[in-house]
């Protein structure tokens, strides 16, 4: 056996397997695989951005971004196809089934070999295992650990209120049709299936925008003219039709003011009083109305002597005539 492995060929196929190209590959990918990771996880540090509302955002934000952006590309490939993997065994694999068998077969092991131990050997082997101080969690680790999660839940917390009031317009449009496509897929997709179908979306879309990124920021743009043009000409139409109306409701208007006018004019002509010499026409259950001229104007000078009647009394004064003296 010695002199197998000590004869050269056995010992140049260990050095090209420990020093060839493969494991030199193996390694440098290995070496800036756990670079990747550490420059990760230095990245959750608080952004220099804020909410709409002033308010910070936390160190998830830039964790997050960093993940999903491919900075870090073998981090993200390893991320990624983690959260696959787990996709599939939590669907494929019986892991709640595993767990508890885990459980009692461990725990049968203990109780029966502490109980053998105590009939045997007169002391329990479980407990000859016992630490002399059973295990706890520091509070500096507990406190860490909590205030990482709370970070964690404002994350979502902040980004659902900044999706749901519109903070990015592409935002909320993009969740909307996520939320409109899930609706229709979870009739006939199972959890799991919209699970990974919801994952790749998150990972790959910021990989093809990226890998394309000129070409769809062109289409984009185009677009984007397209919409402004097509709003601006329907303003424009909305704007033209606009005028005209009003200008046809002010013509409208003016008509009917000018009718309203003649109309009250005339109304009020023929109410009008009549002159100093028109007779008023009594109303049924009125008083006659009478004129100066129907009555006869009284004598201003004494009765001539001889007149009689009042005729010609009248005719003999000095309104009617001169009176002539009787004989």
């Amino acid at each position: 056996m010695n002199n197998i492995q000590d004869h050269p060929t056995t010992q140049n196929m260990k050095d090209t397997v420990s020093n060839g190209p493969v494991a030199e590959n193996v390694r440098n990918q290995s070496v800036k695989t756990s670079s990747e990771f550490r420059n990760l996880a230095d990245s959750r540090t608080p952004p220099n951005k804020s909410t709409a509302t002033g308010q910070p955002l936390t160190h998830y934000h830039s964790f997050f971004y960093n993940l999903l952006s491919w900075e870090n590309p073998r981090a993200t490939t390893l991320s990624f196809l983690t959260t696959v993997l787990v996709i599939f065994g939590a669907r494929y694999l019986p892991a709640l089934r595993w767990t508890f068998k885990a459980l009692y077969v461990i725990l049968g092991i203990t109780a029966a070999a502490e109980i053998g131990g105590k009939l045997v050997l007169s002391q329990g082997l479980a407990s000859s295992f016992r630490p002399k101080k059973y295990y706890t969690i520091p509070r500096e680790a507990l406190e860490a650990s909590l205030e990482d999660v709370e970070q964690l839940i404002n994350f979502f917390v902040i980004e659902f209120q900044r999706v749901l009031f519109a903070e990015k317009p592409a935002h909320t449009i993009a969740a909307f049709l996520a939320s409109f496509l899930s609706y229709w897929l979870i009739k006939f997709t199972p959890l799991w299936g919209l699970s990974l179908i919801a994952v790749s979306l998150v990972y790959l879309t910021p990989l093809i925008y990226m890998s394309n990124k000129e070409l769809i920021d062109h289409h984009v743009e185009n677009v984007t003219n397209v919409v402004n043009a097509q709003a601006n000409q329907v303003k424009d139409l909305a704007g033209h039709h606009t005028s005209r109306a009003t200008e046809t409701v002010k013509a409208y208007a003016g008509d009917y003011t000018s009718k309203a006018q003649s109309y009250i004019g005339s109304a009020r002509g023929s109410t009008s009083p009549k002159g100093p010499n028109s007779k008023a026409t009594a109303g049924p259950g009125s008083a006659p109305a009478y004129d100066a001229s129907d009555f006869p104007h009284a004598p201003k000078q004494e009765p001539t002597p001889g007149v009689t009647s009042h005729q010609e009394q009248y005719e003999k004064s000095h309104l009617g005539g001169q009176a002539e003296v009787a004989s």
